[in-house]
């Protein structure tokens, strides 16, 4: 049985922040199974910061989306054919085959991800305790190299990265202050999310409170920003201090990177420069498992709260996207692509 499988192409790289010209939408029909391989239906596709990066055609750490072909990003569905001696009829996926509402792979593809809705909500899979929820796990605990009794400074801290993160550090015992946008994100990681204060980036004197709010300097500070939340806490760094690099969304949109202070300008320009690095959730892929497993297990102990926002049709991707690179979504930004 053939599917009509709905694809978001990138058709041309994005100037500033991507506008509806850069997609277009097509249809094409499924193809056959193969020995080995499964069709899954995608029921929720994340969205992600990192998407407007692989946009442009420059060097990153990753290959650029290419154009033409469907725009990158991660699903999760359920399997409606299988000729996978793997996986059978029913199960649940994750996929990283990019924006498509039916996605033919091999059952051998790296990025096939088994999720358990028993466990917890399956759109979580894409969220919380997948991709953002190892990028939290790994990027405090191997970059950051958490004490208790030490000052963890995160930003974007509502975030489907950041409010993990924060709440991580709080389980390890230490003071955790966020940085978010607006007065109703920062009263939901503070008094919600357990995190002991944090900063509206968008009021009034944010230095003079990020200093009153770490009393006793900064240890370590999760790096999603860039900009003048990088400025601010480089101030307050001690020594032996420690920034593991995520990303810095502020400036996903620049025409021109090259020209852009970047947080490595920021952070290498100190004396003594505190430990800095980019680092991605792949360094780690064999320990995916695990993370996964002890993320849930936070989540069901009710040691980790989660927020989402859920977009209704697959036609809204490309809002979506804006809605991240904006702020406007709440925590993770999901798209709900089909019924099960």
């Amino acid at each position: 049985m053939t599917y009509t499988n709905k694809q978001w192409l990138l058709d041309q790289r994005p100037k500033g922040m991507p506008g509806d010209e850069c997609w277009k939408l097509n249809e094409v029909e499924t193809l056959p199974l193969k020995k080995g391989e499964v069709l899954i239906k995608v029921l929720y596709l994340s969205i992600d910061p990192y998407m407007r990066g692989r946009m442009n055609d420059g060097e990153s750490y990753a290959a650029p989306a290419a154009l033409g072909e469907p725009m990158t990003g991660e699903s999760v569905g359920i399997v409606i054919e299988s000729e996978s001696d793997k996986f059978i009829k029913g199960d649940y996926l994750c996929v990283h085959r990019g924006w498509q509402t039916h996605i033919v792979v091999s059952d051998d593809e790296p990025t096939l991800f088994k999720a358990d809705p028993s466990i917890v909500p399956l759109q979580t899979y894409l969220g919380t305790v997948g991709m953002p929820g190892r990028t939290a796990y790994f990027g405090l605990l191997r970059v950051g190299l958490p004490k208790s009794g030490e000052t963890i400074v995160v930003s974007a801290a509502s975030g489907a990265v950041g409010s993990v993160v924060g709440q991580m550090g709080k389980i390890l015992g230490c003071r955790v202050i966020g940085v978010a946008g607006g007065e109703k994100k920062c009263s939901y990681v503070k008094d919600e999310l357990g995190f002991d204060d944090c900063i509206d980036y968008k009021a009034e004197g944010m230095e003079e409170k990020l200093k009153e709010a770490c009393p006793e300097g900064v240890d370590i500070y999760f790096e999603n920003v860039g900009g003048p939340v990088s400025k601010a806490v480089s101030k307050l760094l001690n020594e032996g201090s420690r920034v593991p690099i995520c990303g810095f969304i502020s400036a996903y949109n620049s025409e021109d990177m090259t020209q852009e202070e970047t947080p490595f300008h920021i952070f290498g320009a100190l004396d003594p420069a505190p430990e800095h690095r980019f680092f991605v959730v792949t360094e780690w892929f064999k320990e995916w498992r695990e993370a996964t497993e002890e993320l849930s297990q936070w989540i069901n102990e009710g040691k980790i709260k989660y927020e989402e926002t859920i977009t209704e049709g697959f036609e809204n991707a490309p809002q979506g996207l804006r809605d991240v690179l904006s702020g406007k979504n709440f925590g993770k930004q999901l798209i709900k692509v089909a019924e099960e």
